[in-house]
């Protein structure tokens, strides 16, 4: 992954041209420059319009039906959990907790909690924000290809559509343990069928015959996550021209943003280059085995920095509750300082390393990632689910 050492004046001006910053001048950090890949930098507003796989157009009726999939308990073993219940419209389409309470949880947001008796685990990682989702993978271009949209933290699946089957898989998060990992999807299938209300609505999304199934039910679910947009923040506003969109003192963020080095990783129209780092974010205690990431390596997928005030805490296993603890975490691992027992200084991604950030540089910084919230989305709930069941799962108190 390391590209080899380039002789000083060639990086002098591969860095000028990608960070489109202010003048590059050497690291504050003796010896840490040098073991810097170089790579290509280009930071721009979302797209306006999102893509669909040639094989799942849009259709009204299939993002209405999606919708009521996403909320509706009766895709989980124990009928308790939605897809709304760890991703909320309220919270941004994520919620609040640093690792999820998925089966056998009641409650919602910072209030949820496991019912007692109990025999399922948390989940190992903190839930990511739907939104904007439909543009994963897109480049420094604006190029994507949502077949082959990267999902999770560890890449392990591609597309929205194989992202949709994940959860309901999972143990800890929709399955529980009335089913085995091969059950569920046809229980949840024969529910579906079961249902008049739901053969109706497959048959006005889908037009074929029989077409309630497994893979037209990830369609639907996917095909309303890629109408879960928030492309107008105050940054895509000044990235298409309108000058006036950020003050002073974020247009400063946003040029410090570039010179420390954050664009290495956070850059294209998401802010992530959704590839593997090793970063050595400290363990989450709750877990009794530690996360070890992207095959055992404790590499994770950069996160989008896309509306952070719905997404704390942060991180994959959501131990950092602040954009300020993020920041200082990586002034920490820049200067040598790994935070996670388990990762070796030398194994980490010599990119976050390269970090050039210190204190005061930090506030700054903050307003700018703020300007990168945008509030205008949908945040439809439906009033009843087909099932009857409780909308979004059991988050009453």
């Amino acid at each position: 992954m390391i590209a080899a050492r380039l002789p000083h004046m060639f990086l002098y001006s591969i860095l000028l041209l990608a960070l489109g910053c202010k003048e590059y001048t050497p690291s504050r950090k003796e010896g840490i420059k040098s073991e810097n890949r170089t790579v290509s930098v280009r930071l721009s507003a979302l797209p306006k319009q999102v893509k669909s796989p040639s094989n799942n157009p849009i259709n009204t009726a299939k993002v209405d039906l999606g919708r009521l999939l996403f909320f509706d308990p009766i895709l989980s073993g124990n009928k308790d959990v939605a897809c709304a219940t760890c991703h909320h419209p309220s919270s941004g389409y994520t919620e609040t907790l640093d690792i999820s309470i998925g089966v056998n949880g009641q409650g919602f947001g910072s209030k949820r909690a496991f019912k007692h008796p109990n025999n399922i685990p948390f989940t190992k990682r903190n839930a990511q924000s739907i939104l904007n989702t439909a543009f994963n993978g897109i480049d420094i271009y604006g190029k994507y290809n949502p077949a082959e949209a990267p999902m999770f933290w560890d890449l392990r699946v591609k597309s929205l559509e194989s992202q949709a089957l994940e959860p309901i898989k999972a143990l800890e998060e929709m399955r529980g343990t009335n089913f085995s990992e091969e059950e569920i999807l046809p229980e949840v299938l024969r529910r579906l069928k079961a249902n008049t209300e739901y053969v109706t609505l497959f048959e006005s999304a889908f037009f074929e015959s029989n077409p309630v199934t497994i893979d037209n039910m990830a369609k639907a679910i996917a095909a309303y996550e890629r109408t879960l947009i928030a492309n107008n923040s105050r940054f895509d506003q000044y990235m298409r021209g309108h000058k006036n969109a950020l003050s002073e003192s974020e247009i400063q963020g946003f040029e410090l943003f570039k010179e420390v080095g954050c664009p290495k990783c956070h850059n294209g129209p998401m802010f992530s280059d959704f590839k593997l780092h090793v970063i050595s974010a400290p363990p989450n205690e709750k877990l009794n085995v530690p996360d070890s990431g992207f095959q055992n390596t404790f590499a994770f997928r950069t996160p989008s920095l896309r509306n952070l005030r719905f997404t704390f805490p942060f991180m994959h296993n959501g131990k950092l509750g602040s954009i300020r603890k993020i920041l200082e975490f990586y002034e920490d691992v820049s200067d040598g300082k790994p935070r996670n027992i388990h990762v070796v200084k030398d194994s980490l991604d010599p990119l976050v390393r390269s970090l050039d950030l210190t204190v005061k540089e930090m506030g700054p910084i903050i307003n700018f990632l703020l300007c990168l919230n945008d509030q205008d989305f949908d945040k439809e709930v439906p009033g009843a689910v087909p099932s009857g069941l409780q909308v979004a799962g059991n988050i009453a108190q």
